[in-house]
């Protein structure tokens, strides 16, 4: 993953209602939540979530689909797996730290 990508997830990640938002969808996993379904469960109004969907969206970090009259948003879990294997790379020198089955998401 290149740096510019990295940054770029990290910065739509650090915002408390963007942050919920991808929490939210990776808990829905691969079946995904529209944005009212959004809206409703994390108590965030409809024209600001778009915003932060845009944001999450742009960085990568989620993909939409359009069904019908609805967008059904959805985590991009690659994206995920990889910003997560970038961050843990090199840690504890080179050894490994984590057990792969914690360390990615196969949704």
């Amino acid at each position: 993953m290149q740096e510019a990508k990295v940054i770029r997830s990290l910065s739509a990640l650090a915002h408390e209602a963007r942050l919920r938002v991808f929490r939210a969808l990776v808990v829905a996993g691969p079946e995904g939540l529209t944005p009212s379904a959004l809206a409703e469960r994390l108590g965030i109004a409809p024209n600001a979530l778009s915003f932060h969907l845009k944001e999450l969206f742009h960085a990568d970090l989620v993909t939409q689909e359009r069904q019908g009259r609805n967008v059904l948003y959805r985590a991009a879990f690659p994206v995920m797996n990889d910003l997560l294997a970038y961050l843990t790379e090199n840690c504890c020198q080179g050894a490994v730290c984590t057990d792969d089955a914690v360390a990615s998401c196969e949704c």
